[in-house]
């Protein structure tokens, strides 16, 4: 897959928006000994064993967790494809309320977690008032981040209420939720970037407890290896449902349209993390064999949506052969990894405006680069074993993703109106010689 050195030498292209007033989510330092050991403190609901030797045996029985919960167990992705298996919603809204370690096997009926509790009453009793469909799900909330206990997290509208507490439930329930309004008392913040959510509920399911952490590890590991720090966030949340398809992601961002879209994945692994970056986020391409569905389709509509892919694509989508075409698809993404690697080796001379390197060695930092429409070029900033950097592009208003090459050739910066201009131009040339010869054999 997309999971070796090459990808992560490979450059993104995110769309940027300057005029962010609230930064996105981060994952608090207090998840690092979660994300080590996620059977370690599941099923305590206070977040602690007082038995040292039953805390020994779970850490000690964690090594066969994979084999049995994990991305080794024996049904993952026995089913495919997995599209059409995220029921209808329209609006989802994300509760930051303490960590994945002390989360009960059902959060939004705890005795003791009264904010999840009356939130999650709440919405349900005013279900049949809202206009829209409306999903709640908990999300990692530590004071003293970003991300708050009480803080409210909600999509499609990207914005972020603070600090909600259980007496002001039923009022921003009704003032939000059903009217669609503000909640007076705070004032929505904007939310700015992509925000991705992994199921990592483990005392409710253990295959999300076990796929969860190595995942949310992944994640921040390329996103500081990219430096997306402020453009993508990643934090783990309850249960979304689909327990058989852990890894479960789901990733919120707007698209070129500027549309908020929220897609999930399943059986996500650490190894799709670096293609759901570049592919998902950057390139805005779906990841056909992991994608279960999109926020405001219907299942059916999720499924006949992977079929149109398919058939604009080219490719089979009949029951028997859709794997077969999803792995074209994924083959595609390793093919074009490939070749962008073996285009960054080469040195370049200048073209214009625009300078390259003739250093082939990876850059040792992220150089970001602001063009007219509004795009930035992301590079990794930092890879182990090559100290030379790259120079970086001196034009700031070429296309946003460059390719480091030996030549800049005419067929590199071909375009698909050039190919029809140039069919035209062949189909007139080829009219002009026919009706000349018919003149000729008239006369």
């Amino acid at each position: 897959m997309m999971s070796s050195s090459r990808e992560r030498e490979d450059s993104l292209t995110f769309p940027t928006n300057p005029s962010s007033s609230s930064s996105p989510i981060t994952v608090s330092d207090h998840l690092d000994s979660y994300l080590q050991d996620p059977t370690s403190l599941i099923g305590s609901a206070s977040g602690s064993y007082s038995n040292e030797g039953l805390l020994g045996a779970e850490t000690a029985s964690s090594s066969n967790s994979d084999v049995e919960f994990g991305f080794s167990r024996p049904d993952f992705r026995q089913q495919s494809p997995i599209s059409g298996t995220v029921q209808f919603y329209q609006r989802h809204v994300f509760l930051c309320y303490k960590n994945p370690s002390v989360w009960p096997h059902r959060i939004e009926a705890a005795e003791f977690d009264r904010l999840p509790r009356l939130l999650s009453a709440a919405v349900l009793a005013r279900k049949t008032d809202m206009k829209k469909e409306t999903r709640l799900t908990i999300c990692e909330g530590h004071d003293g981040t970003e991300t708050s206990n009480g803080d409210v997290l909600i999509f499609p509208d990207m914005i972020r209420y603070r600090r909600l507490t259980h007496f002001d439930v039923d009022t921003f329930v009704e003032e939000v939720l059903v009217k669609d309004g503000e909640w007076l008392p705070g004032t929505p913040e904007k939310l700015e970037g992509s925000f991705v959510f992994v199921c990592s509920h483990g005392s409710r399911d253990r295959r999300c407890g076990v796929c969860g952490p190595p995942l949310i590890s992944r994640f921040k590991e390329e996103i500081e290896l990219y430096g997306l720090q402020g453009r993508v966030s990643v934090s783990p949340c309850s249960h979304i449902g689909g327990h058989k398809y852990a890894g479960n992601v789901i990733i919120f961002g707007s698209n070129i349209n500027g549309e908020v879209t929220g897609h999930w994945y399943g059986y996500v692994t650490p190894d799709d993390v670096p293609m759901l970056l570049e592919w998902h986020i950057g390139k805005e391409e779906i990841i056909d064999m992991l994608w279960r569905g999109q926020m405001g389709l219907s299942e059916e509509e999720q499924k006949k949506f992977l079929e149109l892919r398919h058939l604009v694509n080219g490719e089979t989508t009949i029951e028997g052969s859709t794997k077969e075409a999803t792995q074209i698809q994924m083959d595609k993404v390793s093919t074009t990894a490939l070749r962008s690697q073996d285009e960054l080796v080469s040195c370049c001379q200048g073209n214009g405006s625009a300078s390259y390197c003739h250093d082939p060695a990876l850059p040792e930092k992220m150089d970001i680069l602001d063009t007219d429409e509004g795009a930035v070029k992301l590079t990794p900033e930092k890879k182990k074993g090559n100290k030379k950097p790259i120079s970086k592009i001196t034009n700031s208003k070429v296309a946003a993703v460059h390719k480091v090459c030996a030549k800049p050739t005419w067929f590199e910066s071909w375009e698909r109106e050039d190919t029809y201009a140039a069919l035209a131009v062949v189909c007139a040339a080829a009219s002009i010689a026919v009706a000349y010869s018919c003149y000729k054999q008239l006369s």
